[in-house]
């Protein structure tokens, strides 16, 4: 997700992404383990979607949103 797409949600909406992402991080890892894993590159993706989430929602709880 871009940032952009992030900051058009709200604080609800957010953290239900936050959820998903973490969910998907998850089987994602299982999968890897199981060595069933066709995009690796998928789990980096998600990784800097969980961190795009969990900033932006800071910024929002401090104020500094936009």
């Amino acid at each position: 997700m871009k940032p952009k797409e992030i900051r058009d949600l709200s604080p609800e909406e957010m953290l239900q992404k936050e959820k998903d992402f973490t969910e998907e991080l998850f089987n994602l890892k299982f999968q890897s383990a199981m060595g069933q894993l066709e995009n690796t590159m998928r789990v980096k993706q998600v990784k800097k979607d969980i961190a795009r989430v969990k900033t932006i929602f800071q910024e929002l709880r401090r104020g500094q949103g936009k």
